[in-house]
């Protein structure tokens, strides 16, 4: 029997979207900082950036939790359907 567990790639892939968004979340964070600050401030740029990454990070691994979850359920579904129409009951 198959395994419900999302595939290698999907799991890569999702791994990809978190590391992505939070190098995303760390540029826009220490950004927005850097273009806010009237001094050099980068001490706070830099504690913003890790912020924004972390927040980031969070915020897509969540939905890539679900999504994978998701798709795990999906396969059990349609296992057990493949298995109903194998032996229906009489």
């Amino acid at each position: 029997m198959r395994s419900a567990a999302p595939s290698l790639t999907a799991r890569l892939l999702a791994l990809a979207a978190v590391l992505t968004a939070g190098a995303s979340g760390g540029f826009v964070g220490h950004a927005v900082v850097k273009l806010q600050c009237e001094s050099s401030c980068p001490t706070l740029a830099g504690w913003m950036g890790v912020l924004g990454a972390g927040l980031a990070a969070a915020g897509v691994g969540i939905v890539v939790t679900l999504t994978l979850r998701a798709m795990a359920e999906w396969r059990t579904s349609q296992a057990q359907q493949d298995v109903r129409d194998r032996h229906p009951v009489r």
